[in-house]
């Protein structure tokens, strides 16, 4: 178990060494990397619940979840008016969809929840600083 932890942690810490310098140059580019990383989980979380492989789904479902939960935390409710407020609940009822889907096994929960991020994507696409579209 050691062993799979620290491969795991180190795929991490490469995966975040090779990314980390766009996102921290680029605030922007780091929300879409947090909204492509939720779509291929519940993508990937789909197929999974199609084949009835119920604990690779969970933890598919498991992470897209957390991963919301970072969108719904990068979020200034203080100065981000009703937009923030309005995405703030979104993101909350993307979660609680998400853990319906994996306890009552529907694929329709994970398409709701990957129309939802894929409309958010295109708007924050819409709105990327000049220069930098995708």
């Amino acid at each position: 178990m050691l062993g799979y932890a620290k491969s795991s942690n180190l795929a991490a810490y490469q995966s975040a060494a090779a990314h980390g310098g766009v996102a921290a140059s680029d605030p922007h580019r780091l929300i879409v990397m947090l909204l492509d990383g939720a779509l291929e989980r519940i993508a990937t979380a789909r197929g999974c619940m199609q084949r009835n492989e119920t604990a690779e789904k969970a933890r598919l479902i498991n992470r897209a979840m957390s991963i919301v939960g970072e969108l719904r935390n990068s979020l200034d409710l203080r100065n981000g008016g009703q937009i923030a407020a309005n995405l703030a609940e979104l993101y909350d009822y993307m979660c609680r969809r998400l853990l319906l889907a994996t306890t009552e096994n529907k694929v329709e929960m994970l398409d709701e929840v990957s129309t939802l991020l894929h409309e958010i994507r295109s708007a924050w696409l819409a709105i990327a600083p000049e220069g930098r579209g995708r």
